[in-house]
């Protein structure tokens, strides 16, 4: 039966492996000893707490080794963790609480003057910290797990059971709790290990949140699947994951396009080698270009994925050598996973034209959290998961992204996508961040307005800015204004909130280059 626990299975396998590596404390553990420490923690939910299957329990809390504790425990009681990211204010975090309706909250001490706020607003059975400072009344964590009784026993959920719900990031709405199956999570880990050709020497750096899906199963899961090991980091500073790839040699890493730009213009990159790195891979938004030839210019392949949390974080897979000569790809769909492109209309769209991306298979979630309606408008009754991303396929397979449905604007009656002008303006050597979002317009119902983040030191004019995109893009996708901002707010996991760029408009300084546009 295909389930989530994947640290127990190779636990039992191959005990005396290394499994993790504590970037922060320098421990060291086994796949035994972490296999170890999870059941404890299960026994200390059904016992201790006397949590059933099927009960929520919401954890806020940085990257730790707790984290993961706390997750294979759910994946072996049928407890379902409820992820939530130490980044939101109370005010979201408040409403995540109130829908899912967990039976307690566990949190990290560093997260204390959050959940004192919380605790006024929302109601649950126990509150349990993870370190100090606590509320004096709070249970603590390893009080409880110390205290679990060992004859506590627990039946194996079925594939089907949720084991954790992670909410969507919410960059245009209100954020819905995704339910991810065992199955899910253990196609995912396997499937990745698979077509991304993992290996038992592999060695990641985690540094991404694990709240978010792509922490967990991204990398983590896979990791653990081929018998791998993963150095966790609390968060993400440059220079320590760089002199961590180099002295624990990682070979394999994920990131955000924010990330691996932070990266590079880190000093450290400079300082430590990188010879021992198979390939990096990115995700969560569009990757541009010029980052994967600063890479190769270091001898370092950087690769596009692609994936999302009612999907499954990894869908799609391609080689080091594509990853070179098909740039701006997000490579072919994994093994077992179908992929359509379609229009409008429900139609199959033909090579080079943008549709819809639907996929189907295995990996795919069981829709969203006492909320049917939002279910039944992404997964259709065939399996088709509606992602809302356009993209479209070349002749030989390789697909690439356009862009968000809901991105899209039309302009004198023709279809524009954000990324491909985003894309263009990232080329700009003054340029280090770009959005572009569509605005009404009287004449020619929408167009493009670009918001525009420069370089330390580097200057570009309006006009300049877009003669550089008359080079490259039709007149029609040239925005009508260019604003400059310092910095584009993004989710934790480096999407563009393109909602809260909508309400900046007019507010910069600098909102020039009215160009006319011209009929399609």
């Amino acid at each position: 039966m295909l389930h989530g626990d994947i640290l127990g299975e190779r636990a039992r396998v191959s005990p005396d492996r290394p499994a993790l590596v504590d970037a922060s404390t320098g421990a060291r553990l086994t796949y035994a000893e972490l296999d170890e420490r999870a059941s404890r923690c299960a026994r200390a939910l059904l016992g201790e707490l006397g949590l059933r299957p099927g009960d929520r329990l919401a954890l806020l809390a940085h990257n730790r080794l707790e984290y993961i504790d706390l997750f294979f425990a759910a994946a072996r009681t049928g407890v379902v963790l409820v992820t939530l990211g130490y980044r939101l204010t109370p005010a979201e975090l408040e409403y995540m609480l109130e829908d899912s309706a967990p039976r307690a909250l566990i949190y990290d001490g560093a997260l204390a003057s959050t959940v004192r706020e919380l605790r006024q607003q929302v109601q649950l059975e126990r509150w349990i910290a993870l370190d100090e400072p606590a509320a004096p009344a709070d249970l603590r964590h390893h009080e409880v797990v110390a205290r679990a009784d060992g004859g506590v026993t627990w039946d194996r959920p079925g594939p089907e059971d949720t084991l954790c719900m992670i909410y969507t990031s919410g960059t245009t709405g209100r954020p819905k709790g995704v339910l991810l199956p065992g199955r899910m999570f253990a196609w995912n880990a396997y499937n990745t290990v698979i077509n991304w050709q993992l290996r038992e020497d592999d060695v990641t750096a985690v540094f991404t949140p694990l709240y978010h899906a792509a922490g967990m199963s991204a990398f983590l899961a896979p990791i653990f699947a081929i018998g791998g090991t993963v150095v966790l980091h609390r968060d993400f500073d440059p220079a320590e994951v760089l002199r961590t790839i180099e002295r624990e040699r990682c070979t394999v890493v994920l990131g955000v396009p924010t990330i691996f730009k932070m990266l590079l213009d880190c000093p450290e990159l400079g300082r430590v080698s990188l010879d021992h790195v198979r390939w990096l891979i990115s995700g969560g938004a569009p990757l541009p270009t010029y980052l994967v030839q600063a890479y190769a210019e270091r001898g370092v392949v950087l690769k596009q994925g692609f994936g999302m949390t009612e999907v499954g974080v990894n869908c799609f897979t391609m080689s080091a050598e594509e990853a070179r000569s098909r740039s701006g790809s997000i490579g072919k769909p994994m093994m077992f996973t179908e992929a359509r492109l379609l229009d409008e209309g429900g139609r199959d769209v033909q090579i080079g034209e943008v549709g819809e991306l639907l996929l189907r298979g295995p990996h795919v979630s069981n829709g969203y959290w006492q909320n049917p309606e939002a279910t039944a408008a992404a997964l259709d009754e065939e399996g088709w998961l509606h992602t809302g991303d356009l993209a479209r396929r070349d002749g030989d397979g390789f697909f690439y992204i356009a862009g968000r449905r809901k991105e899209m604007f039309i302009s004198g009656g023709v279809n524009v996508y954000p990324a491909e002008i985003e894309a263009a303006l990232l080329q700009h050597p003054a340029v280090q961040d770009a959005a572009v979002v569509g605005v009404p317009h009287p004449k020619w119902g929408e167009v493009g307005h670009a918001f525009v983040v420069l370089r330390p030191g580097a200057a570009a004019s309006d006009d300049e800015l877009s003669r550089h995109l008359l080079g490259r893009l039709a007149r029609f996708k040239v925005p009508r204004r260019i604003q400059r901002i310092d910095t584009l707010p993004r989710t934790a996991y480096g999407k563009v909130q393109k909602h809260l760029l909508l309400e900046q408009i007019g507010s910069g300084d600098n909102t020039g280059g009215d160009h006319e546009n011209q009929d399609p």
